[in-house]
């Protein structure tokens, strides 16, 4: 029997429970994976709370869409993956769970350089983060402001806009300053005063501004600091995103991603885990949870401090 993480109704953390479900077999085209890591994140509460609509829910639903793990089985159809093979799922439906269905053309080869946890970890937030930093139009002599530095997305987004040669700066607690600076970031502290300390961090002004905190502050912040809203994008309030003006990418925004967004999140997972097996990309792991302890996990992610990825282990 497999192990599965579900809900079958709305609500916090609470609604989540271990239940037992027979062995999956692997469909035309498609393989199972032995789920060795998962990631939790941001987007996996907001559905299960209903704060994020979704479909009606007719049958238990498994939350999670990054895993990584080990092919276990292969169906009809599928010629270049066998057995054995180390994977990372793109794009996983239901990852809370300790054998996942998967398309076959869903897996990137996972490096031996990179640990489980770290490869669960890359999927949405690098995604989310080289799909907006491409699509702002992030370049080398660029000055870039991550709103929420420390978190995945925010830390993913400093990391690769340092390599496409922007100048960043990052707001965060003061406690996350000095992790922020070893990134390649020039940190600055939320609160009042934010607008002249910004100012200060970047004399020559900003290009373009990447929002992953959603706060009132960080919006007027930004509307201040950049004419065009054009090159203001978010990954939190994307409903709001046609009222302000602003782009929106990731969880926070209801429109279904274009094909070429989807190219961007898929390409985001190679070149993470090139980077990460070369030692030139950093994943920092906050905690790890059991299976059986997700709703733990949820509880972490969702209190907004969980200082980096959070991960469960099958």
């Amino acid at each position: 029997m497999a192990t599965q993480i579900q809900y079958d109704r709305l609500g916090d953390p609470d609604v989540l429970e271990v239940a037992a479900v027979p062995d999956p077999v692997a469909p035309e085209g498609g393989v199972v994976v032995a789920v060795r890591a998962a990631g939790v994140n941001p987007i996996d509460g907001k559905l299960r709370s209903g704060s994020r609509p979704s479909a009606p829910i007719t049958a238990p639903r498994v939350p999670g869409s990054d895993a990584a793990g080990v092919v276990v089985a292969v169906g009809p159809g599928v010629d270049n993956w066998a057995p054995g093979d180390h994977v990372v799922v793109r794009g996983a439906h239901g990852a809370y769970t300790t054998h996942l269905i998967a398309p076959a053309s869903h897996l990137v080869r996972k490096p031996a350089a990179v640990t489980w946890e770290q490869a669960a970890a890359i999927g949405v937030p690098v995604g989310t983060a080289h799909q907006a930093l491409v699509s702002l139009g992030v370049a080398p002599g660029t000055t870039l402001l991550v709103h929420g530095g420390s978190g995945s997305v925010g830390r993913a987004a400093i990391q690769l806009a340092r390599r496409m040669g922007a100048t960043v700066v990052a707001t965060a607690s003061p406690a996350n300053h000095e992790r922020l600076r070893e990134l390649g970031a020039i940190p600055v502290a939320y609160g009042p005063g934010l607008l002249d300390r910004l100012r200060a961090a970047a004399p020559d002004g900003y290009d373009l501004i990447l929002d992953a905190i959603g706060s009132d502050e960080a919006l007027e912040a930004s509307f201040a600091l950049v004419d065009d809203r054009s090159r203001i994008g978010t990954i939190v309030v994307g409903p709001r995103a046609e009222e302000l003006g602003i782009r929106a990418w990731g969880g926070g925004n209801p429109v279904p991603m274009t094909a070429d967004e989807l190219r961007l999140r898929d390409e985001a997972y190679a070149l993470a885990l090139d980077l990460i097996a070369d030692g030139a990309f950093e994943v920092d792991i906050a905690r790890t949870f059991p299976l059986a302890e997700a709703a733990e996990a949820a509880r972490l992610v969702e209190s907004g401090h969980p200082g980096g990825k959070v991960i469960l282990l099958p």
